[in-house]
């Protein structure tokens, strides 16, 4: 654990990339495999089962410390994020374990089995054996909230290094169901092991943003410079669902989400037209929710997702089909080295022959002959539920993660309304000293309806002046939110707008982020419940 608490405060103390990979690989260089598949796993979401709730870790962390209730409460007001409170609230002790991370988590695994009194034991002794640190990153691990401010490229990078092998090769091999007390690290890193799981996913190839920060980025004269001539582009709508890959082998179903999580339960609309598909496919495309022959808005599809059990009803009101744009397996081959052109056109005679066609559709091409054309045609995005448009070059091959060149998005301009920040609360890893998580309001008559949480969009520097204002102009505390003087005025974006009974202004974004401080606009002059209404009218 010493060594896995040091390589989480290493990476959190630098920004710098070479530093990172550096501090990666010195720690891969001197742990165990066995722990070298446990850091993989947690750095990946693979966190162990949480075994003891919250109300329990409180208690026994006031019991630990010797303090009082309230003191305690004040303290994580204060800190605002509680497995640190503990960490700092424990007073230090002269033991010292010299438990690995793979001994710690079988540890906590093995808590399924124990009472609550053996449960209440084992935390307190283990805390007295850990330093300030290793506490933190034991309680993360412990209660289901360990998360890490680094990329899981940077880590394939490391990993690449050090064990002498290509990172697509690596980052193929960490896709899907594996848990680290099954994967051996020989297996992973081994130059000649096969994949013998069958449901393992191919790394997803990501689209890389046409940058929109200004009106001249925006014009087709701009894509000829970014892009080239437009023939060698096939160009496709950006289709607001689930990326997910869906696998046919062996005459098993698989269908995985692009956060890695398998959801072939979760969608048995496409268990039917799966099964029909020739042994060793596995299609690209995007779940989303469908009727009359046309996509759905997110938020229907949202009513499905973690839900534990579909109903009936559920069913009926989100029904989901499949656009699929690529095909990366076919008869049990690796084609993803074949041209976009080649993989199309298999993916077509796919579609072709389906007895499903309600549920297993293609992603139809747009014609256009110019980027002036296309840049017309984008306009209708909205129209056809989707975020904007993809291009994907004809000679492309299917490659790993977010690469600039061959695959890009061209997105709509984002809704964007003035609003007031009402509540600020601190953030996590650098910024757990900061208040940079906000809540936003716009006026219902004299009143401030709050209708969006943003955290994303300002610099560093407008996050300082945010964070001092904050700290100047608390109006009252709950927990580790803070009402503030209703004073600054933000633009806010997002893409879609729905209606929605949990939130105070019956609506609710997708995917609001800060677009610019509005140091020109007094709070007065923030737009209105009704500016948001209209927005609602006009999506729908």
């Amino acid at each position: 654990m010493k060594s896995f608490a040091q390589l989480f405060t290493s990476l959190d103390e630098t920004n710098k990339t070479n530093e990172k990979v550096k501090v990666l690989r010195e720690y891969f260089a001197c742990v165990p495999d066995t722990d070298k598949m446990h850091m993989l796993a947690l750095f990946t979401g693979r966190r162990p089962k949480r075994q003891i709730n919250s109300t329990q870790f409180r208690l026994w962390a006031i019991e630990a410390a010797n303090i009082p209730a309230w003191l305690f409460e004040e303290s994580y007001h204060v800190v605002g994020d509680l497995s640190e409170t503990v960490a700092l609230l424990l007073p230090d002790h002269e033991q010292s374990s010299s438990k690995t991370l793979t001994e710690w988590v079988a540890e906590i695994n093995g808590l399924n089995n124990k009472t609550e009194e053996e449960k209440h034991h084992w935390l307190l002794h283990s805390w007295a054996s850990l330093d300030a640190q290793e506490r933190f990153v034991f309680n993360k691990i412990l209660m289901g909230s360990f998360r890490v401010g680094v990329s899981q490229n940077l880590v394939i990078k490391a990993l690449a290094d050090v064990a002498g092998l290509d990172g697509a090769v690596l980052t193929h091999r960490l896709m899907g169901k594996w848990m680290p007390e099954t994967y051996q690290y020989t297996e992973l890193a081994h130059a000649d092991t096969a994949l013998e799981d069958v449901s393992r996913p191919y790394p997803f190839f990501l689209a890389y943003p046409v940058q929109e920060t200004s009106e001249k980025q925006k014009s087709p004269e701009a894509m000829q410079e970014i892009l080239g001539d437009a023939p060698n582009w096939q160009a496709e709508w950006k289709w607001d669902g689930i990326r997910a890959q869906l696998i046919k082998r062996n005459g098993e179903i698989f269908i995985w989400s692009r956060g890695e999580d398998l959801a072939t339960d979760k969608f048995p609309e496409l268990h039917a037209f799966l099964q029909e598909l020739p042994d060793g496919t596995v299609l690209d495309g995007e779940i989303l929710s469908f009727k009359n022959g046309l996509p759905l808005p997110f938020a229907v599809l949202q009513t499905r997702i973690g839900r534990k059990t579909l109903s009936k009803k559920i069913l009926e009101d989100g029904p989901v089909a499949l656009i699929a744009y690529d095909c990366l397996e076919y008869a049990g081959e690796d084609i993803r080295y074949k041209t976009q052109t080649e993989r199309r056109q298999i993916l077509e005679g796919l579609q072709a022959t389906t007895a499903y066609p309600d549920v297993f559709n293609i992603s139809a091409l747009i014609n256009f002959g110019s980027w002036d054309e296309l840049a017309e045609i984008r306009e209708q995005s909205r129209a056809m539920v989707a975020e904007g448009i993809m291009l994907k070059r004809k000679d492309a091959h299917y490659q790993v993660g977010r690469r600039r060149g061959d695959w890009w998005k061209w997105k709509i301009d984002p809704l964007s309304i003035d609003a007031v920040m009402i509540y600020a609360q601190k953030g996590h890893g650098r910024r757990a000293d900061l208040y940079t998580d906000y809540t936003f309001a716009v006026w219902d008559g004299d009143k401030l309806v709050p209708f969006a949480k943003a955290y994303s969009g300002l610099t560093d520097a407008e996050i300082n002046k945010v964070d001092n204002f904050v700290k100047r102009n608390t109006l009252e505390k709950f927990g580790p939110v803070r009402t503030v003087k209703p004073e600054l005025v933000f633009e806010i974006g997002f893409e879609g707008i729905n209606k929605s009974s949990r939130h105070k202004s019956g609506v609710a974004l997708r995917f609001p982020r800060i677009l610019r401080w509005r140091h020109d606009k007094p709070k007065e002059e923030a737009d209105t419940i009704e500016t948001l209404k209209a927005l609602l009218g006009e999506q729908e």
